[in-house]
């Protein structure tokens, strides 16, 4: 039976700009909806906090605060991805984590219940991205890129840290770190906790209630994504990659997939899981979108996602 509240999880749960089409692969020139529209769609549902999503998106310094106060959301985390596998570009990327960070800084002036967690994530490469959940198979990493990817990332969460927040780590397909395997690997190597994605773990065709037995005391933040399996089994069988699962409608509201939330979820509070609950609903828009009804849909999409959670959150 599914516990309440009180007994369970001190949880909190945030919105994501991804879930409304907003994120580093949106169609240049594409419509989208706006940051003060998105914010007021995820007040009124009953979200507590939103993810960044692409940096200037939600504005910065005293625009990103009073625009987070104006809404009564706190800031819970942001995507930053690295190369962490090659020395050189991961040297040369580095001004982007000390961008994001500031970012990061500016939010946290408001004083916030709840730092947000800079999400670390892999750069992965083309020939990844272009076979999700086969990553092991496509570019296998070796084991010198390994131990620089590992270096890396403790290098990159030493800055996170320097800068006063608390880093965490998100595996996704297209990626180096993408397989339970990997994860495995990476968990076993690395002093940096783990953004646990039920969506990517599916991709990966991993088990999300398996994951929360194997890594529990080492999940920090939760991207929580329900999946239609029988869609994204006819994008990858067609040869789609990334954009193309994106694209595809993948990625559904609550209850209409094949994530078994009631078990992720009990699991989670069984284990004591305090922080973010991050409900996103990855969808990539085509350049010709009627926006009003885009929004309108992931509206109520994200209505859905927020009243599937209220027995925990």
């Amino acid at each position: 039976m599914t516990m309440g509240r009180d007994d369970t999880m001190k949880a909190e749960v945030a919105g994501a700009p991804v879930s409304f089409g907003v994120f580093e692969m949106t169609p240049e020139g594409a419509a989208t909806v706006g940051a003060d529209d998105m914010l007021e769609v995820l007040a009124d549902a009953g979200y507590r906090g939103v993810d960044l999503g692409p940096l200037g998106f939600l504005g910065r310094d005293a625009e990103l605060r009073t625009r987070l106060d104006r809404f009564g959301l706190e800031l819970a985390g942001g995507w930053v991805q690295l190369p962490f596998s090659d020395d050189d570009a991961f040297a040369a990327s580095l001004p982007s984590l000390h961008e994001a960070l500031r970012v990061f800084s500016d939010a946290a002036q408001a004083g916030p219940r709840r730092l947000p967690l800079p999400t670390l994530a892999d750069d992965g490469s083309a020939a990844r991205r272009a076979h999700p959940g086969r990553g092991e198979e496509a570019d296998p990493l070796a084991a010198d890129a390994w131990d620089r990817l590992l270096a890396n990332t403790e290098r990159a969460a030493a800055l996170v840290r320097e800068a006063g927040f608390e880093p965490t780590f998100h595996h996704h397909a297209g990626t180096f770190v993408e397989s339970p395997d990997e994860i495995d690997r990476f968990l076993a190597n690395v002093d940096v906790d783990l953004t646990l994605d039920t969506g990517h773990l599916l991709i990966a065709d991993g088990d999300p209630v398996d994951a929360v037995t194997r890594w529990g005391d080492r999940i920090n933040h939760l991207h929580l994504k329900d999946v239609d399996r029988a869609e994204l089994r006819r994008v990858l069988a067609a040869g789609g990659g990334m954009t193309e699962v994106w694209s595809s409608g993948s990625f559904v509201a609550f209850g209409r997939g094949d994530l078994d939330l009631v078990s992720v979820m009990d699991a989670m509070a069984a284990h004591g899981f305090d922080g973010w609950v991050v409900v996103e609903q990855d969808v990539l828009n085509a350049p010709d979108v009627a926006i009003d009804a885009f929004r309108s849909e992931r509206a109520g999409d994200q209505r859905v996602n927020r009243d599937a959670l209220r027995p925990w959150v």
